[in-house]
C-alpha cells in the first residue's frame, strides 16, 4: 500500500520517501570493509576466557619442612595455596610450572632436586588444569625421575607437556577444550644444568624452529590457540636477555603464537607486546624457599599472569594480559596474592605490621619491574569473593591485577585524511558513518538539513 507524503512524495505506508532509501543503499554500498567488519562481528556471539600461567614452583628443603609440619608427618601443602586459591580456580583454564621432577623416596634440594609426589595434589586441589615440566632441573633423576613426574601429575587428574616417557609421547601436542576453545600448550627449556639427557625425547629444549612447526602441527590439529611456556633467560636478572628477546621476536614473527610465557629467572621480568602478541618474560617465583639472604633479587616476589583471551566467531585474540603480584610468605610458606592481603591487613588493623610493610614493599618493586596502568581495572571474574563492592574497594586506591595497556596506532585505513572524512548522519536514533568522497553526486546528500524526511546532516568540520 502506498500513501502520498505531504511534499508529493511516494511512501511505503510506515517507511521512509523513497529518495531517502536510495540514500541509504549508496551509504551502505560506500561503508568501509573495516566498518562492516566490526558490525559483523557486532552480530556474532562474543565469549571472554581467562587463562592464568603461574611461575616455578620449586621446593627447597624449609617448604618440604613445613609441609611434613602441616600434615603431623604427612606431606601436607594445600595451606600454602589457599590464599591465591581463589584466582587459580576463577580462571577458565590454569597452567602451572613444575621445575622439579617429583618421586618416591626422600626429597632433596639444589642442586639435583626430588619433590614428594604429594606437592601434584595440592596443585589439582588449588584448581589448576594442567602443569609444564620442561625446565633445566627435569631430569634431575635421570629417566625414573621423568617418568615418576609424569605419572603423579596424572594420579592427580593434571595434563603436562614438555617432558615425556616415550618418542611417541614425546610426539603428541597437549590440547585442552575450554569452553568448547581448543586450546594448544607446548614448551621448553634452554638445557638440563648440563646433565646428560636420558632419551633425545626426554626434555624438550628451545629450539624456535621446531617450535613453530609443533604449532603449526597443533593449528592443523584444530587448535585455535596457541600457548608457549618458555623455561629461559638469566637467574635473578629482571630484563630480558637478547637472546630472549631475540626467541620471542622470531616465535612472534611465526604468525602461528599467541601468547609466551616464561619462568626460570626466579624473579618477575617485564609483560611486552611484540606486533600484537604478548611476551610474559618471566613470572618469578610462585612457591620456594629463596630469600634475599640467599639470592641476589627479590626472589619472594612474583606474578600470575592473567591473559584475557575474546574469542568472536572464528577470530581468537589475547586482548591483554593483567598481573597478579604475589608474595611467598615466611616461614610457613603461604603464597599471598598482596593486594588481596594488604586490605586483610587494613581490616584487622595491622596496616603498621612488618607484613603490611614486606608487602607494599614487594608490590612497589614489582609494579616497578612490570610497568602497569592502574586505571584500567580487570573484570571482577578473578576478584576474590567476585563481589561488586569488593570489586570497588580493589581498585579504589590501586589494582590488585596490573594491566598492560596496548601501545599500537590505529588502523592506516581509520585514520582521518585530506580524501576520507567522516561525517554523521543520523537516520531515526540510528548513527551511519559514510567517507565524503568527491565522486559522489552532490545530489545524493542534500546541502542542508530535510526537517520533513527526517533527516539531519552534520558536514565534516
Amino acid at each position: 500500500m502506498r500513501v502520498e507524503h505531504k511534499a508529493g512524495e511516494t511512501v511505503p505506508t510506515g517507511g521512509l520517501p523513497v529518495r531517502v532509501l536510495v540514500v541509504c543503499a549508496v551509504v551502505a554500498c560506500l561503508l568501509p570493509a573495516q566498518a562492516r567488519a566490526v558490525a559483523a562481528e557486532g552480530a556474532t556471539d562474543v565469549q571472554e576466557l581467562t587463562i592464568v600461567a603461574t611461575g616455578d614452583l620449586v621446593v627447597h628443603q624449609p617448604v618440604w619442612d613445613r609441609a611434613l609440619a602441616n600434615g603431623n608427618g604427612l606431606y601436607r601443602f594445600r595451606p600454602m595455596f589457599a590464599a591465591i586459591r581463589p584466582t587459580i580456580r576463577g580462571a577458565d583454564l590454569a597452567l602451572c610450572h613444575m621445575e622439579t621432577p617429583l618421586g618416591p623416596g626422600a626429597p632433596s634440594g639444589f642442586p639435583i632436586f626430588n619433590t614428594p609426589p604429594a606437592l601434584a595434589y595440592a596443585v589439582k586441589w588449588a584448581g589448576w588444569d594442567a602443569c609444564t615440566t620442561a625446565s633445566n632441573h627435569s631430569v634431575d633423576q635421570g629417566r625414573a625421575g621423568v617418568r615418576s613426574t609424569l605419572l603423579a601429575l596424572e594420579r592427580a587428574g593434571l595434563r603436562h607437556t614438555g617432558t615425556a616417557r616415550s618418542r611417541r609421547e614425546a610426539g603428541r601436542i597437549l590440547l585442552m577444550d575450554v569452553k568448547g576453545l581448543r586450546v594448544a600448550i607446548l614448551a621448553a627449556t634452554y638445557g638440563t644444568n648440563g646433565l646428560p639427557l636420558p632419551d633425545p625425547w626426554s626434555v624438550k629444549l628451545i629450539r624456535p624452529t621446531q617450535i613453530i612447526r609443533n604449532a603449526r602441527r597443533a593449528r592443523r590439529l584444530g587448535a585455535e590457540l596457541v600457548i608457549v611456556n618458555l623455561h629461559w633467560g638469566v637467574e635473578y636478572v629482571h630484563q630480558p636477555t637478547a637472546e630472549q628477546v631475540r626467541i620471542a621476536r622470531q616465535l612472534r614473527r611465526s604468525g602461528v603464537i599467541d601468547l609466551i610465557v616464561g619462568q626460570h629467572a626466579h624473579v618477575v621480568q617485564p609483560i611486552r607486546r611484540l606486533w600484537g602478541k604478548f611476551v610474559v618474560y618471566g613470572e618469578g617465583n610462585f612457591l620456594s624457599a629463596q630469600t634475599s639472604a640467599c639470592c641476589p633479587g627479590p626472589t619472594q616476589d612474583g606474578l600470575v599472569a592473567v591473559a584475557r583471551v575474546r574469542v568472536a566467531g572464528e577470530k581468537v585474540t589475547v586482548r591483554r594480559v593483567d598481573y597478579v603480584p604475589i608474595y611467598v610468605r615466611r616461614p610457613d610458606f603461604v603464597v599471598l596474592p598482596v593486594g588481596a592481603r594488604l586490605r586483610q591487613l587494613a581490616r584487622a588493623g595491622r596496616s603498621g605490621s612488618a607484613e603490611a610493610a614486606a608487602l607494599r614493599e614487594s608490590r612497589r618493586r614489582t609494579i616497578a619491574v612490570v610497568p602497569a596502568d592502574p586505571l584500567d581495572a580487570p573484570a571482577p571474574a578473578l576478584v576474590e569473593g567476585s563481589a561488586a563492592r569488593r570489586h570497588r574497594a580493589r581498585f579504589a586506591e590501586r589494582s590488585d591485577t596490573q594491566y598492560q595497556r596496548p601501545r599500537t596506532k590505529p588502523p592506516k585505513a581509520m585514520r582521518p585524511s585530506a580524501i576520507t572524512m567522516m561525517p554523521t548522519i543520523r537516520l531515526q536514533k540510528t548513527a551511519i558513518r559514510i567517507p565524503t568522497m568527491t565522486m559522489m553526486p552532490p545530489s545524493v546528500i542534500p546541502p542542508r538539513p530535510n526537517r520533513r524526511s527526517g533527516i539531519a546532516i552534520r558536514p565534516p568540520s
